[in-house]
């Protein structure tokens, strides 16, 4: 009675304790130390990957022939940042706080015939250009038609547009060459220092005329000139790519002063003006656990209860002969499953992955993990995934003991390799075809090494230690005695088939997700700033309760009908909400992506395997575990002859 009460509470928990992270925009804590700066002093610049959400391919800045300073300085990147694709360097634009300046020219290019063509395949592509200043990147201001004219920001700029000329139904491509930034800042009332808290930048495309001959940034321009107050503001006439045709790079930069504090610069960036979508999300899914629980809570007290009085009050022999329902497979319902080492090991690895997830999304709720730190989350995950290890290693050798095996050391090599091996291979597979595609989201071999030794060097040898603990621990007792002879399982209907009752035990799970799901492919995968963290915590919340719930119900019920091989079908039935998360990415895959080459389909599809796979090993073992202490529970309450 209390375990199901503590079950329907759990969410309303998880609600209160996330309701503070909600507020609209997402809680963080800002991450790094406040840039102060005086009037003239320099600002850098920097320029980051060329992104496209229909190739899925970053390459970096320099890949296309920008101007470049005189000496290309690259900025150390962390394990995230390289694994994301991020390659960020110094760039040849010249800022000074709070200095305006107009039409700057940066350099002449006359694109050789591969270079015209490297420009017009990156614009038909929709490549953006990525940069950053203080740490902010740079976004573009669009106006929406459709919500009281609200500003969303997309990030980067597009290298140019596809269009054609009045007249014309030849399509052109016209480079993005001239840049008017927007700098925000707040000023300090009592000094003259400033911070920056906003970077933002509107593209245009001018052919540029020049009078006499080329000087140089000396040059003076006619279609944009800071002396006659000529300034670019549409592209009428735009900038053609052609070969052996020149191109001239120019910027305007714009101060402005902002009422932002620097604490919360990013809130415009992480504004998620449909906050009411999650909020339905969030109702539906509690619904839905409200239903299990009250499915468990009427299993637990009701059938449970009677069943156990009924069950304790048999006091003859030719009583007992006429027991039936689930109390009738006592003697086998804790018989050591086929495939147990295998179980153990995806059970040790589920326990790995669910506290790894645990704890990045409590720092994330209290806002450890900063939006200005770029790559932090994905670095955060990893070295979690590596530490908790040891967790591994202990749950899959206690479970192991259980079964009664004694070969701890090769349970433990199992799971610190089998997961983790499978998922390095498809990884190693996906980053040769980058590397193939000489895209910048290559992993470079340095970083590979970094990644094999975190395994090697750490992750096992934790696996090991926890492996030990745990085979040291004295082996979990089971409640009632394991007969010799195997009971024979009596035909079941066809509702209780199998393979029916695992594909239903994991729509439930799937769908308490599916919606913040949506959320989280559209940020990774059309590069949208996702920091909903609070949503997402009590979304997996919800997802802990409705994996577990479902699995007791489901348990139950196949315990009477006399079916006692409920090890594996309890790992399965929830795990089964992995496949259905892999059909709605193929779903989504057709119908919000744009994606038309061949390999950038194959890399979506292999990240999103290795997602389901981790997806199936977490929500697996959340439902085995509620399964095992539900069968301890019922067993250890009932008397045994």
């Amino acid at each position: 009675m209390e375990a199901a009460r503590s079950m329907a509470i759990l969410p309303w928990i998880a609600l209160v304790f996330s309701l503070y992270a909600l507020r609209g925009n997402g809680f963080y804590l800002p991450g790094v130390a406040p840039a102060d700066f005086q009037k003239k002093d320099p600002l850098q610049v920097k320029v980051n990957k060329l992104s496209s959400t229909k190739t899925q391919l970053p390459y970096s800045y320099y890949s296309l022939p920008y101007c470049m300073p005189n000496v290309i300085v690259d900025s150390a990147e962390n394990l995230g940042e390289v694994l994301r694709g991020d390659r960020i360097e110094n760039s040849p634009y010249g800022f000074f706080m709070r200095e305006p300046q107009m039409c700057n020219i940066i350099c002449k290019l006359t694109p050789n015939e591969k270079q015209a063509k490297e420009f017009r395949e990156k614009i038909e592509d929709e490549y953006r250009v990525n940069m950053i200043l203080d740490n902010l990147p740079l976004v573009v201001p669009i106006k929406r038609l459709d919500q009281d004219s609200s500003t969303v920001y997309q990030q980067g700029f597009h290298v140019g547009v596809k269009g054609q000329y009045t007249g014309s139904k030849d399509d052109k491509y016209f480079i993005h060459n001239h840049l008017s930034f927007l700098v925000k800042y707040h000023k300090d009332e009592q000094t003259d220092f400033a911070r920056i808290v906003a970077f933002e930048v509107k593209p245009f495309s001018v052919k540029h005329v020049y009078e006499g001959n080329w000087n140089g940034n000396r040059t003076r321009l006619m279609t944009c000139d800071p002396h006659a107050k000529r300034t670019v503001s549409n592209s009428d006439n735009p900038q053609e790519v052609e070969e052996n045709k020149e191109i001239i790079f120019t910027y305007d930069v714009e101060f402005q002063e902002s009422e932002i504090k620097w604490a919360s610069r990013w809130d415009s960036y992480l504004l998620m003006s449909d906050d009411q979508i999650h909020w339905f999300s969030i109702v539906n899914s509690l619904m839905i656990v409200l239903f299990l629980s009250g499915m468990v809570a009427m299993i637990m007290l009701r059938t449970l209860y009677r069943d156990i009085s009924k069950y304790n009050q048999l006091e003859t022999q030719e009583e007992a002969l006429e027991e039936t329902g689930w109390k009738l497979v006592h003697g086998d319902v804790f018989r050591t499953p086929t495939n147990s080492d295998l179980l153990c090991v995806y059970v040790g690895t589920g326990v790995q992955f669910f506290g790894m997830l645990l704890v990045t999304m409590i720092f994330a709720v209290l806002g450890f993990l900063s939006p200005s730190n770029r790559g932090g989350l994905m670095s955060a995950m990893l070295l979690l995934w590596v530490f908790m290890g040891i967790f591994a290693g202990y749950s899959s050798a206690r479970l192991y003991k259980m079964f009664k095996g004694s070969e701890w050391k090769k349970i433990s090599l199992r799971t610190a390799f089998m997961f983790p091996g499978v998922v390095f291979a498809i990884f190693f597979v996906l980053n040769a075809i980058i590397w193939g595609e000489k895209s910048s989201g290559a992993v470079p071999f340095s970083t590979m090494f970094a990644l094999v030794l975190l395994w090697f060097g750490i992750s096992v040898p934790l696996v090991f230690i926890g492996g030990y603990v745990g085979s040291k621990k004295p082996a979990v007792e089971d409640p009632v005695k394991t007969n010799k002879i195997p009971r024979q399982i009596p035909e079941q209907a066809w509702y209780m088939n199998p393979l029916f009752s695992i594909l239903i035990g994991g729509i439930l799970p799937f769908g308490a997700v599916f919606i913040e799901l949506f959320f989280i492919l559209t940020s990774i995968w059309l590069q949208q700033f996702y920091y909903l963290f609070g949503f997402l915590f009590l979304v997996f919340i919800i997802l802990i309760v409705t994996c577990a719930e479902i699995t007791i119900v489901l348990c139950y019920f196949q315990l009477c009908s006399e079916d006692y091989l409920w090890w594996w079908r309890s790992y399965l039935t929830s795990g089964s909400s992995a496949l259905y998360l892999f059909l709605y990415a193929a779903f989504y895959f057709f119908t919000k992506l744009e994606i038309t080459k061949m390999v950038s389909g194959i890399l979506y599809f292999g990240y999103m395997l290795i997602a389901s796979y981790a997806f199936f090993v977490l929500t697996g073992t959340i439902g085995f575990y509620a399964c095992f202490w539900f069968t301890r529970l019922i067993y250890s309450s009932v008397k045994i002859d």
